[in-house]
């Protein structure tokens, strides 16, 4: 079996995977019509708690829906709405300490019902599941090879070799390069994606019914997420089965879902046909949630929408409609009733609003009024007519790290060239991203630019002095307080043991400031970032994911930047918590006159709140220029790759556009090509004549500036 390849999908090539809802194919709630098929997995009613100190948490609260062959049901909503307690519930994976109710019927046998004993003979059989973190649900001590033949023997009579044939087979299709060979490696020498193949092959190895795939992409590269997308729709393909995605990217569930259902505060508020849901959603928080999700998909630069308020606790959920707090359109019935999941009429799918009928009508807009949120666009062209003063300039920047081998004498044998030549500059009141898959180099230019240090080559200045020329201490402690960082997980970066108080206070402790100053400095603090004032006497853990990344930028102003460098500062958080800290970065920039220099591996946020790019690959800049010039003209075909690879949140375009799906892995920094560093993986090359081929494997490419003498430039000799 051999991995089909990518290909262009659209009205006269349809891409892969089973129908969407139409006349002959109704989705949920469609009315009249043609018979539906049997579901092969119903969930009725399905209830999950878990104890706790303040009393039962309520994570599933009268879930039930219907999984119909070969079709996807997406599950969407924030953070602890309750997605993956269903997953679990699904599995038979809860806790021991966990209180299940309801039904889970596959084939007509209640899941819900049966002990672990004959749960283990269904889980891989009947039902497979594909795990976000691909190395939980590996043996570290066994080959993929050998996982996959025990998953096959203990369900199917299978000798040894048939079962290391069929494991081959699987690797094969996955998408496994020399998957012989590969069987016999352990999974600590694949990489993310291809571990995240072996897990696939596991979940379908027994041909199941029903595959679960919990936040299946959610660590991965947008280039690899593609892959593994579409390895995901062949395996459901090749094995008929029905498919549960769990995912928070909404562009991921309108490419790939037939049906979603989402999810808050543990039940599910709006369930429909993916085109019906996107096009017009009828509940109030799936309205919102949508106004929240930027898009690369479109020049047009409309605002991020957040969500009000917070997520209710499971432990106290409020009387009537959970949502009710954060909801623009709520009257007084929302918060003394609930809502039972209807449909409404003259709309397909199901709703749970009590305003759900002057939605459906048109006659109310369920995001509210429009000032009901606080909502920001960048001003590029302002950035434009006042261009500040540079703040860093890097200038053909080298790092490298030596490649040892030996346990205890360690000896040299080669060296990997993580960065190599990049330079560029970032200005006052502008934000420069470097994009690129994992391996590109861009952590590594990171934190060369925070060492402070003379680079191993090239020249890096901040705020005008040439880090070189810092002898001292306290040169460096001088020339810190202008350059600051804002991590990628707040929960990390801050304390646990102090309060937001003391953690704001330590780093102008640090710098000399007095009780007084602290006193005066902490509130002022507080107010930039939104946060209440009150918020200073608590401790991180009583803080929601948005607030302790909003303590973490307060504290990186602390002592009043001129750069703050960011490391993913959004990936870690919700879509609805992102756009709040999209907005806030957006005035803090405006407002302060900051620089920013983020690295994102999501190129819709990265479009929304950069000024510039530069893409890196193996180490170097391939392409760089403006924001909206790197998305309307790409011009190197790896920037190609990357913008095709971005989910878009609308069925139609993501379903119908063109996608450029790279071949292979990126090779090793340590043994880097002669030519091109793109070169073995560049569709380009593979389509050039003779000559340049020739050039792209032996001369490394110079970087050129567009025809039309703006500061797009890039490196490429197919072009």
């Amino acid at each position: 079996m051999t991995l089909a390849p990518a290909r262009p999908t659209g009205p006269e090539n349809p891409g892969p995977g089973p129908e969407r809802p139409g006349p002959e194919n109704p989705g949920p709630g469609s009315g009249p019509g043609p018979a539906r098929p049997a579901p092969v997995l119903s969930v009725r009613d399905l209830r999950v708690s878990f104890p706790s100190e303040q009393g039962p948490v309520q994570a599933v609260r009268g879930v039930d829906f219907d999984l119909l062959p070969g079709r996807t049901l997406g599950i969407v909503g924030e953070s602890g709405s309750g997605k993956s307690a269903t997953a679990l519930a699904l599995m038979g994976l809860l806790p021991p300490a966990a209180h299940l109710e309801g039904r889970i019927l596959l084939g007509g046998r209640d899941l819900a019902a049966m002990d672990d004993t004959r749960l283990a003979r269904i889980r891989g059989k009947d039902i497979g599941m594909v795990f976000q973190d691909p190395m939980s649900a590996l043996t570290p001590v066994l080959s993929v090879g050998r996982l996959l033949s025990q998953a096959l023997r203990v369900h199917q009579d299978l000798s040894r070799k048939d079962a290391w044939e069929q494991a081959v087979q699987l690797l094969d299709l996955v998408g496994i390069p020399d998957p012989r060979e590969r069987a016999k490696a352990f999974p600590h020498e694949f990489s993310g994606g291809m571990r995240q193949r072996v897990v696939i092959a596991l979940a379908i190895a027994n041909k199941p019914s029903v595959l679960v795939a919990d936040e299946p992409t959610t660590a991965l590269d947008v280039t690899v997420q593609a892959q593994i997308l579409e390895v995901l729709r062949l395996a459901q393909r090749e094995s008929g089965a029905a498919l549960v995605l769990i995912t928070h990217d909404l562009g991921v569930v309108a490419g790939h879902a037939d049906d979603v259902a989402v999810m808050y505060a543990g039940r599910i508020v709006e369930h429909a046909g993916v085109d019906e849901l996107f096009a017009r959603p009828t509940m109030p928080y799936t309205a919102r949630l949508l106004a929240a999700v930027p898009t690369a998909g479109s020049g047009v630069q409309r605002p991020l929408l957040p969500i009000a308020g917070e997520p209710p606790s499971p432990v106290a959920l409020p009387a009537g409609c959970a949502f009710a707090p954060r909801c623009a359109v709520a009257r007084d019935v929302c918060r003394t009733t609930e809502p039972d999941l209807t449909a409404p009429a003259g709309r397909p799918g199901r709703v749970a609003c009590h305003r759900a009928q002057e939605i459906a009508d048109g006659t109310l807009d369920p995001a509210g009024p429009a000032g009901s949120a606080v909502a920001l666009t960048p001003d590029r062209a302002a950035a434009r007519r006042t261009p500040g003063e540079v703040v860093l300039r890097v200038e053909d920047l080298v790092k490298t790290f030596p490649v040892t081998r030996g346990a205890l004498l360690k000896r040299r044998t080669g060296t990997l060239h993580a960065v190599n030549g990049v330079g560029f500059e970032v200005r006052a009141g502008e934000t420069l991203a470097l994009v690129g898959e994992s391996g590109s180099g861009k952590t590594t230019t990171l934190r060369e630019v925070l060492r402070l240090r003379a680079p191993e080559g090239g020249r890096i200045e901040v705020a005008g002095t040439d880090v070189a020329t810092l002898r001292s201490a306290a040169q460096v402690r001088e020339l810190r307080s202008e350059v600051q960082i804002v991590l990628q997980d707040p929960t990390d970066a801050l304390d646990p043991r102090l309060t937001v108080f003391d953690l704001l206070a330590e780093p102008l402790r640090a710098a000399g400031a007095d009780r007084t100053a602290v006193r005066s400095r902490i509130p002022r603090l507080l107010d930039l970032v939104g946060l209440d004032r009150a918020v200073g006497d608590r401790f991180p853990a009583a803080l929601s994911g948005g607030q302790r990344q909003r303590v973490g930028i307060a504290r990186a102003l602390a002592r009043e930047p001129r750069l703050l460098v960011l490391d993913e500062p959004l990936s870690a958080l919700d879509v609805s918590v992102q756009a709040e800290i999209v907005n806030l970065l957006v005035r803090l920039k405006r407002e302060l006159a900051l620089a920013y220099l983020v690295v994102a591996h999501d190129l819709a946020v990265v479009r929304y709140f950069s000024d510039r790019i530069a893409v890196m690959y193996l180490g170097h800049i391939v392409e760089s220029g403006a924001t909206e010039e790197i998305f309307a003209r790409p011009r190197h075909p790896y920037t190609r790759a990357l913008l095709s690879a971005v989910p878009l949140p609308d069925p139609q375009r993501e379903r119908r556009r063109e996608r450029i799906v790279l071949r292979g892995e990126q090779p090793s920094a340590a043994r880097l090509p002669a030519g091109c560093v793109f070169v073995d993986r560049c569709p380009l090359h593979r389509e050039a004549d003779e000559s340049v081929r020739t050039r792209c494997r032996t001369e490394r490419p110079s970087t050129v500036g567009a025809p039309d003498g703006s500061d797009h430039r890039y490196a490429c000799h197919a072009l």
